[in-house]
């Protein structure tokens, strides 16, 4: 599999290549924003581990134009700032998942795999469970002929539920895969997130088939 490293510091960049290589991965290094993204979206790569800030063009910046052209490529986000408010920016901008300097190779190569396993995974571009249907590129979900485009993070938590359907997923499991590892787990944003899904599905007489349940999380239901 080949991993894309836009990285200003030749340190960090130079340690991660090697450390990938090691484990048998193809490696390609940028080092400024402007080549980053002009090679993230012209090439074909598994996975972009992206620096926040970098010459050239900010890392939110090209984040946003990977999304535009490959909404569906993972890219973990590195930076030096790690307040709650800066990595809440860098996953709500679309990123996978967000790692604060300095880090053990051992977690990055972690997160790497796991990305990558769960790439693999979702490399079908539709789901359908529970009597709904969701496109994963458009984000266009679909029941009993109601469509509705969801915003990002509403169709990354349906779709780890449609791919989950019939098994409960508790609030900390749905944290983590949708929101990142570092979210606050005394947070209540996946009861906000449910709310506005079963809005969106629900019909009058036909509710959202989103279950709750109690003390443990929530379940979306086969028919």
């Amino acid at each position: 599999m080949e991993i894309l490293i836009v990285e200003d510091e030749p340190a960090i960049a130079d340690f991660l290549a090697r450390g990938l290589e090691g484990e048998g991965f193809a490696v390609r290094v940028e080092g400024d924003g402007v080549a980053g993204e002009r090679r993230a979206v012209g090439e074909s790569f598994d996975l972009v581990i992206l620096d926040r800030m970098l010459p050239g063009r900010d890392g939110l910046e090209v984040l946003a134009a990977i999304r535009r052209a490959k909404p569906a490529l993972p890219v973990i986000l590195l930076t030096a700032r790690g307040e709650v408010a800066d990595r809440v920016e860098g996953l709500e901008a679309g990123a996978t998942d967000y790692l604060t300097k300095p880090f053990a190779f051992e977690e990055l190569l972690a997160r790497v795999r796991a990305h990558l396993r769960q790439a693999g995974a979702e490399s079908t571009t539709t789901l359908e469970a529970a009597g709904s249907r969701l496109e994963l590129v458009s984000r266009r979900a679909e029941r009993d002929g109601q469509v509705e485009r969801l915003p990002e993070r509403e169709a990354a938590l349906l779709a780890y539920l449609m791919r989950h359907a019939g098994q409960v997923c508790s609030q900390k499991e749905l944290l983590a895969a949708v929101w990142g590892y570092d979210h606050d787990p005394g947070t209540n944003v996946v009861q906000v997130y449910v709310g506005y899904l079963r809005r969106r599905l629900g019909q009058p007489g036909s509710p959202a088939p989103i279950e709750t349940v109690r003390s443990v999380g929530y379940r979306l239901a086969r028919p």
